[in-house]
């Protein structure tokens, strides 16, 4: 399955952080790449790819200032989109037609989303009823998606790797 996250509406000195929080959530738990939306933010961007760069895997960010055309064109490709709303069905729902999905662009907001996000949308996806941050919709949403297995991911040509101890920290580092 190929999983896109557009985060719409990036505010740059207001979102910086829970943007990046977004990208980062959405590459260790198995997207495969974020489009950011709103204000263009090239620290960001180049935050995660260094992320990339040093942690593994494959994973893209790009800038589409334009949310509709970005959703359009994510379609025209044949993913499916899920919006990740209060207002929706509830994830739990809808968790099962988004598993047999073979693309899918899971959509964040940052300020308000634009009505026409909810008509373009091929799922409203409600994670919870209550007030919450977009990077825990999303880290849940992809639980659900990937069943637990994007806990064991492996990232390919990582130059650096946590490995799991009961104490103390222990990070492998493998040459430039």
């Amino acid at each position: 399955m190929a999983i896109l996250v557009l985060r719409l509406g990036h505010r740059k000195e207001r979102d910086k952080r829970v943007t990046t929080h977004v990208c980062l959530a959405a590459r260790a738990l198995g997207a495969d790449g974020v489009i950011l939306s709103g204000e263009r933010d090239d620290k960001i961007i180049a935050t995660v790819k260094k992320v990339a760069e040093n942690w593994g895997g494959k994973f893209s960010v790009k800038y589409e200032g334009n949310r509709k055309r970005a959703i359009t064109a994510a379609k025209k490709k044949g993913f499916a989109v899920a919006h990740l709303t209060m207002y929706g069905e509830r994830l739990q729902d809808v968790a099962a037609r988004l598993r047999k999905k073979r693309k899918l662009l899971v959509v964040v907001g940052a300020e308000k989303v634009p009505s026409d996000v909810y008509s373009l949308a091929d799922f409203n996806v409600a994670v919870g009823s209550q007030p919450h941050s977009e990077v825990a919709a999303l880290a849940i949403t992809l639980h659900e998606i990937f069943g637990g297995r994007e806990l064991s991911k492996r990232f390919p040509g990582a130059r650096l790797r946590i490995v799991p101890q009961q104490n103390g920290k222990k990070v492998l580092r493998r040459g430039k």
